[in-house]
């Protein structure tokens, strides 16, 4: 449990990032060290000048921590460090991913599927219908993914509420700490959802609620999910952020389109039109890019053993050969070659039958038989 009280103050050191949090760990080797460590030591670590040095050396946060510690025992939260094996596989790939994660509930955040569904709050009776008709049919259609979203009005309500409905586990990801519910009119839903899922934040109790903090909570929803789906939004707010660091993390993107002259179809159009997401309009085009398979689909692909790779394809096989499975950010990482390098040397490899890629941007190699 003390342990676990570093843990905390870590990520409440002011001025200091996640990023930055984590980096401090990796030099110094233990987030525990990070407070014993003086601050000429602190000063030759990359990033680190005097006045991130003085904000660790001179910040009261253990004291802060104690008491948020005390909040976790009484409440039943759990919190999930970056470096324990249940934390988010997914989130942890995100450069910017929270250090802690607090959660209320009981979820394995690594199951197979997990999608995130975003929109206005101010969802109109069409949008509604489609989201509630497509979380019926992932669960009719045996696909049962983990339903991802903000417990906002609109949209975010409707996708948990419908996710419970159809025995879906939900994630509510908030913008403020577990000691209380935004909006209170949800605290109901919120309940349910710790009985069927669970309440995220990266906030410790008794923080500001300010709008930045939900914009902030947005890169949770998208890094916690396979793909991101926008159905309804205005040609500004919170979704088209989320979107947007989806792409930034290479997961698929979904929208829902609209007529034109429609105010919370602008959005939805304007991702399409830019190539920032793929149309959606059934759960058909989930299944085909998500390379889920449907009932009426189980092809096969015959693998060309015949086929000459070049010298950066035969790079990726190598890497792919070592491991069960890999997210395209971690081949890129691994090879040095640039995502956008990647994508097509993947396609390519794809298109040979050599690899095959699963929902959430992970390839793997296709074994011999």
């Amino acid at each position: 449990m003390c342990e676990l009280k570093y843990k905390i103050a870590l990520s409440m050191i002011p001025k200091i990032g996640h990023v930055t949090a984590k980096h401090l760990v990796s030099y110094i080797g233990s987030y525990k060290k990070v407070f014993s460590t003086n601050k000429k030591t602190l000063m030759e670590i990359p990033g680190i000048g005097e006045i991130l040095a003085n904000s660790i050396i001179e910040s009261n946060v253990l004291d802060k921590a104690e008491a948020e510690l005390e909040f976790i025992n009484q409440n039943n939260i759990s919190p999930i460090f970056y470096l324990d094996a249940e934390y988010p596989q997914r989130l942890k790939y995100c450069d910017d991913a929270p250090i802690l994660l607090y959660t209320k509930g009981h979820i394995n955040f690594n199951q197979n599927k997990v999608i995130s569904i975003v929109g206005t709050r101010n969802a109109t009776a069409n949008g509604i219908a489609f989201c509630e008709k497509l979380v019926s049919e992932l669960k009719t259609r045996n696909h049962s993914p983990i339903i991802v979203s903000g417990l906002a009005y609109g949209i975010d309500i409707t996708a948990h509420k419908a996710a419970l409905d159809n025995q879906l586990q939900t994630i509510a990801v908030l913008g403020h700490g577990l000691d209380i519910i935004y909006p209170a009119s949800h605290k109901k839903i919120a309940n349910n959802i710790i009985n069927n899922g669970a309440l995220v934040s990266d906030f410790p109790s008794n923080s500001i609620r300010e709008k930045s903090n939900f914009l902030k909570r947005n890169r949770i929803i998208a890094g916690l999910a396979d793909a991101t789906i926008v159905i309804e939004s205005a040609n500004k707010g919170g979704s088209l952020v989320t979107a947007n660091i989806a792409n930034s993390y290479n997961r698929d993107v979904f929208a829902v389109p609209g007529r034109i002259n429609d105010t919370y179809s602008e959005g939805c159009n304007n991702l399409i039109k830019a190539n920032k997401a793929a149309m959606l309009t059934s759960i058909n085009d989930l299944e085909y890019i998500l390379g889920w398979d449907s009932p009426k689909k189980n092809k096969i692909v015959q693998r060309n053993l015949f086929v000459e790779l070049s010298p950066d394809e035969k790079i990726i096989t190598e890497i792919l050969a070592k491991e069960e499975e890999l997210p395209i950010d971690t081949i890129s990482l691994k090879s040095g070659m640039p995502t956008s390098k990647i994508s097509s040397l993947l396609l390519n490899l794809e298109f040979s039958g050599l690899v095959k890629p699963l929902p959430g941007n992970t390839y793997k190699l296709i074994s011999f038989v």
